[in-house]
């Protein structure tokens, strides 16, 4: 830091200088201005909704980001609903991470995950005043848990050594096996998966236990495993939650979904749903008829049925998840609302079990939707936007609510009755976490836009101005192309690839939701599988055809493309058949050589699915869309970006993609990250990386 300068050093000129200083930057901080990276990373987050019984409070996860630890912080946070205006209360208050708020089911506590004692385990906060206290104090990291409706009983998962799956005391088990070491440094393996999303598989699983609680709310005695001997992971790795395992009404048996691994493990979905006593004892296979995937067990407050969500596809992973009710006195599954073709993304029963609240891809929104449970009569009850969790009370849902233009926050969504047809009142907003940090932002606007697309068949997109557009004036394009492929951009936000970064730094974003996204029927998500590179191509292309046409305000002799995963294959399929179109090309994760894709890859079920088959009995489609098979046409200047954890797309398919860059002469740069994996996480790299792309982009464009 240097010294300050010697002219003013006690002049009377600094009063009048502070002054001045605080009066411009009072003018600045009020001046509109645009959208920016260190927006993005600095942004209030809040996840995980937690209703009391009564529906009178909810609690919630809400994380910040400490830029100078370079990671985010959770802290618990909570809302008096009963009371009109009230604003949000913090809970906790400490340097270690708190998370996942579950009520005690008499509404006067609550439980949460915190690391505050050195380790991942369950603590209690009461209500009525003083400290939170720890309720387990286990050897091993709690990884998830729930609470019995009884508030007996805690059904929590614990990472185990494979071996230790059968012990008569895993968790004893499990200690014993940490203490021991290899004599050398190798990992020795027999089956796939050897590693997984960025981690090499360690011989562990991840097991659901329950624990008993005390008249006190305090774990008493040892966990009893649930899943073991089974030998697959509850929940599912790499991101799966709580989500995957739920509590009978009564609390006496607890239902899970599970992958029994074998050596088949790296390319099946088969997941099946298990039934156990809460005690312990044998699990039960409920859905071993179905070879496809089943999950999300919820059990009707009612105690009669088991909801949860089903494909019919083995080896598919983005098949339509329809919904289905196992009637628990006669065994007997039925599908609900067969009709609705769309796919099933989260799920609840409402209090009176007449009912079910789900979420999925719909035309370009991620609406909240009531199904009755007899006839499956549907009513939507969200327009816009994008509800990710959500939590059902008696007379209302809490979600989270997010769009293109506005953060995720906590809306209040009337219940409509049994009678009602139509969607209830407009949700009414309770939290606006980050209302003095965007205060003086401008988002840019969006609209959605449908063309003709491959087929004749409509296709929908959106575009998004520059946050200062003015009329009259064209702006260069940021053309994003969705990953997946089977997800969707769509109405919603997001802190990886987000279009407000580009309207912010004064370009105008064009992105495509082409044959491939869900959220417009099945058949339309089918439709990309062992097509990668002919429809989608096809709808990117009169997309930003029609887009131009459109929107006068689009320069498209200005565009840059940009995507990442299979964004990024587009990315190198459309340098070598698309080649003339764009001024440059970003292009993160992207698959360059399809052979070497499927055997350096880990869920083979993804690869084989798309291609057809394994490589070796079915080549000539995995060659069909091979990016590395047109490098004579590539000219275009490109970013390449990658995640050296990165096992999805192993980093050696950006750095032969930079490879082949260089050694044609074309102008581009390799960004590498050792400690990242197919996400860019870490707030400083999440800077660095768009730092870098924009910098791309104004440089050619």
């Amino acid at each position: 830091m240097r010294a300050p300068s010697r002219l003013f050093a006690g002049s009377r000129l600094l009063p009048a200088l502070a002054v001045l200083l605080t009066a411009s930057a009072a003018v600045a901080a009020d001046a509109p201005r645009g959208f920016t990276a260190q927006d993005l990373v600095s942004l209030t987050r809040v996840s995980g909704p937690a209703l009391s019984p009564d529906g009178s409070r909810l609690v919630w996860t809400q994380r910040e980001t400490d830029l100078a630890a370079n990671k985010g912080r959770t802290d618990l946070w909570s809302l008096d609903l009963a009371k009109v205006g009230a604003a949000p209360l913090r809970l906790t208050r400490n340097d270690a991470s708190d998370s996942d708020a579950a009520f005690a089911p008499d509404g006067r506590s609550v439980y949460f995950l915190s690391t505050r004692s050195g380790s991942s385990q369950v603590w209690r906060l009461s209500f009525s005043g003083g400290e939170a206290v720890q309720v387990t104090a286990l050897p091993l990291d709690v990884g998830t848990f729930r609470v019995s409706p009884k508030g007996d009983r805690l059904a929590l998962t614990l990472d185990i050594p494979r071996t230790c799956l059968s012990d008569s005391a895993p968790v004893d088990c499990a200690v014993t096996a940490q203490g021991k070491h290899a004599l050398g440094s190798a990992r020795t393996y027999d089956s796939l998966l050897v590693r997984h999303w960025d981690t090499w598989a360690d011989g562990t699983r991840s097991v659901l236990f329950s624990q008993a609680l005390d008249a006190q709310g305090t774990a008493n005695g040892k966990p009893v495993a649930l899943s073991a001997p089974l030998d697959g992971d509850v929940p599912s790795k790499p991101t799966g939650g709580n989500e995957e395992y739920a509590f009978s009404a009564d609390g006496s048996t607890v239902a899970f979904q599970i992958r029994v691994a074998g050596r088949e493990e790296a390319w099946s979905t088969n997941f099946d749903l298990y039934q156990v006593a809460a005690s312990g004892g044998t699990p039960r296979n409920l859905t071993g008829s179905n070879p496809a995937w089943d999950g999300q067990p919820v059990f009707s407050p009612d105690g009669k049925t088991l909801a949860y969500v089903a494909m019919t596809r083995p080896g598919f992973e983005a098949d339509r998840f329809a919904l289905k009710l196992l009637d628990l006195g006669t065994g007997v599954v039925r599908e609900l609302a067969a009709d609705w073709d769309r796919s099933v993304s989260g799920l609840a029963w409402t209090a009176d079990s007449a009912a079910l609240i789900v979420n999925g891809d719909d035309v370009g929104q991620h609406p909240l939707v009531r199904i009755d449970a007899r006839s499956g009569a549907r009513i939507r009850l969200t327009g816009e936007g994008a509800t990710t969790q959500f939590v059902v009370g008696k007379d209302f849902i809490v979600t989270t609510l997010q769009s293109l233009t506005a953060p995720a926050d906590f809306y209040r969504v009337a219940l409509p009755g049994k009678k009602d047809k139509a969607a209830p009142a407009v949700p009414q907003r309770l939290t606006n976490v980050n209302a003095t940090r965007l205060t003086d932002v401008r988002f840019g606007k969006a609209e959605q836009f449908s063309f003709a697309g491959a087929n004749g068949e409509t296709v929908y997109g959106y575009v998004m101005q520059p946050w200062n557009a003015e009329p009259g004036r064209k702006y260069p394009i940021a053309f994003i192309v969705h990953g997946g492929p089977q997800s969707s951009f769509a109405n919603n936000w997001s802190y990886r690839w987000n279009p407000q970064i580009y309207a912010g730094a004064g370009y105008a974003a064009v992105f495509i939701d082409f044959h491939g996204s869900p959220g417009y029927g099945q058949a339309f998500t089918d439709s990309i599988s062992q097509d990668w590179g002919g429809k989608p191509l096809q709808d990117l292309q009169l997309g930003l055809d029609a887009a131009t046409k459109r929107f006068a305000w689009l320069d498209g002799e200005r565009a840059c493309a940009l995507g990442a995963s299979y964004g990024g294959f587009m990315m190198n399929w459309i340098a070598g058949n698309w080649p003339d179109r764009f001024k440059c090309i970003v292009n993160h994760a992207g698959i360059f050589d399809t052979r070497s894709m499927y055997y350096t890859t880990e869920e083979l079920w993804f690869t084989e699915w798309e291609n057809g088959g394994p490589y070796f009995t079915n080549p000539a489609k995995h060659e069909q869309f091979n990016p590395a098979n047109f490098l004579n046409q590539w000219r275009t200047p490109m970013l390449v970006i990658h995640g050296e954890k990165d096992f999805r797309v192993p980093y050696s398919q950006g750095l032969a993609a930079f490879t082949a860059l260089q050694r044609r002469g074309i102008d581009s740069r390799l960004v590498m990250y050792p400690d990242e994996n197919h996400w860019i996480l870490k707030p400083a790299n999440s800077l660095q990386w768009h730092a870098e792309v924009l910098d791309w982009l104004k440089k050619h464009l």
